[in-house]
């Protein structure tokens, strides 16, 4: 299957680049008189779906049997009609667009899961560069199976886990059970965000392949760029050639290198992200930019909650560099894998000294949300009174000591210079 695609390091795609491109990858999909599952983001992401809906309707509805969407929720919160709606930029009434219907993917409901095997034990280890050497089970909704073909729809963005999100992905965790959930986001963990994020071939993307090609179900790709301001890229087709072209423009686009480190970040985080599990990528992003013995604020008043699935857990074993939990393993060996992952991602890089029991963060990350000064100091994070703080007075040059990064959660913060674009 080939691809169809377009992108730009400057600006933004035109409606006549982005329908050219819908039209003419869509158009060969084998999907005649065929019952297709697109698999969309939730409101977390940056996305324009109303847009791609009305292009996925537009040029698949005549053509198919059936057009169902199904939201990657991953472990998020199910959404209800009116945020479906809201997403999708229709009416949604019982689950229903019309003739469309839109399911949330629910990882809690074990009836919902087809169990497609295991990737053995050996090949974990190889996939993973020796770090697990175990049989990881492969479970997934099952109405990817009861459709006759697959289209994943959504944005490709750096990402702490599998280094940039998209693709597959979308599969592993947005729509799987829990087993392959928690052990590719400890792996993640394991390797490290900081290593990980921005990075387009990593071994939570090989697990993340080699699980959806036990996938039987036809599986196609539209893979987006998206700007707060405008889609710079598209590509339609081939899953595995259009994520990797999407992920190339996104390094371009979506990783911002400055001269030298910052003392301290302020990260705006928006509405969309309505908890800390969500609205935490505001530290993932700019940790990386952040000096030794700096802070990174993340500033959303709106927030009132650690999480709104994992909280109770999150509340237990606190926020933690990865080698703490590495080193009392037979303490918190135990808690779901994506839980440890989530407390690392946030509390960034760190040394654990199991002699004296000594945790020393690399940088510290401090809260000015609406979560408890009490809250933060039992989850292990630092606190700030939002009210103190005014984001229009933080400098937004990135050349400061001190920035404000607004609507913080997708770009990502580097120091250096971008590495020179491979030899063709």
């Amino acid at each position: 299957m080939t691809v169809v695609g377009a992108g730009v390091n400057d600006g933004y795609l035109g409606p006549e680049d982005i329908h050219r491109v819908c039209r003419d990858g869509l158009a060969p999909l084998p999907v005649d008189g065929r019952r297709v599952l697109v698999i969309i983001p939730d409101g977390t992401r940056t996305m324009p779906m109303p847009e791609m809906f009305e292009r996925l309707t537009q040029e698949l509805a005549p053509r198919t049997s059936a057009l169902d969407f199904l939201v990657a929720l991953g472990t998020h919160t199910p959404m209800d009609d009116a945020a479906l709606g809201r997403l999708i930029g229709r009416p949604v009434v019982d689950g229903r667009a019309g003739a469309h219907r839109l399911f949330n993917h629910r990882w809690d409901d074990p009836g919902s899961f087809i169990d497609l095997g295991s990737i053995d034990s050996s090949v974990i280890a190889d996939l993973t560069g020796g770090r697990f050497r175990q049989n990881v089970r492969v479970a997934l909704n099952r109405l990817a199976t009861e459709y006759d073909h697959v289209i994943i729809c959504g944005p490709v963005f750096p990402h702490e886990v599998a280094g940039f999100s998209g693709g597959t992905k979308y599969l592993f965790p947005g729509i799987a059970a829990p087993d392959i959930i928690h052990f590719t986001h400890w792996l993640g963990a394991v390797i490290t965000s900081s290593e990980v994020i921005g990075t387009a071939e990593t071994p939570v993307r090989r697990v993340i392949d080699r699980a959806a090609a036990m996938l039987d179900t036809p599986l196609s790709l539209m893979a987006l760029v998206v700007m707060h301001d405008g889609i710079a890229g598209l590509f339609v087709g081939d899953v595995h050639e259009a994520w990797r072209r999407a992920a190339a423009l996104s390094a371009r686009r979506h990783i911002i290198w400055v001269d030298r480190p910052f003392d301290r970040v302020l990260s705006v985080m928006p509405p969309m992200y309505d908890d800390l599990w969500t609205a935490a990528k505001g530290a993932y992003k700019t940790e990386t930019a952040v000096r030794d013995g700096g802070e990174v604020i993340v500033f959303a008043p709106h927030v009132d909650e650690v999480s709104r699935v994992h909280g109770s857990l999150i509340e237990a074993i606190g926020y933690h560099c990865r080698d703490y939990f590495i080193e009392q393993w037979d303490r918190f060996g135990h808690y779901p894998g994506g839980i440890l992952a989530h407390s690392t991602h946030v509390k960034g890089l760190g040394r654990y000294e199991a002699a004296t029991g000594r945790e020393t963060p690399r940088i510290t990350v401090t809260l000015a949300t609406g979560i408890a000064r009490e809250r933060c100091a039992h989850i292990n994070l630092g606190y700030r009174d939002p009210a103190t703080i005014n984001p229009l007075e933080w400098p937004a040059d990135l050349d400061s000591a001190e920035v404000v990064v607004p609507r913080a959660g997708e770009f990502l913060f580097r120091v250096g210079r971008p590495p020179a674009p491979p030899v063709s």
